[in-house]
């Protein structure tokens, strides 16, 4: 099943852009995703396995760093 994930991570840093773009580096590195960038979110799509596989892995990575972050997600499923 393909889904969309419409996604804003919000570091609880002074700092914010660096952790941003990490994470959006990290998620644009992922094969088999579609990412879409704006000055408000980052939309993802793909396969559901896929796509709620890259989120768990590199939420975790970004909820490893040294900075407290919020991540809100709206999720799209079905459709090809």
């Amino acid at each position: 099943m393909h889904i969309a994930v419409e996604l804003s991570l919000y570091p609880l840093a002074g700092d914010f852009i660096p952790p941003i773009q990490d994470f959006i580096d990290r998620i644009n590195a992922r094969p088999g995703l579609r990412v879409v960038t704006n000055a408000m979110s980052t939309q993802l799509s793909g396969e559901l396995e896929l796509v709620f596989a890259a989120l768990a892995e590199e939420c975790a990575r970004s909820f490893a760093s040294p900075w407290r972050s919020v991540f809100v997600m709206k999720v799209l499923g079905g459709g090809d």
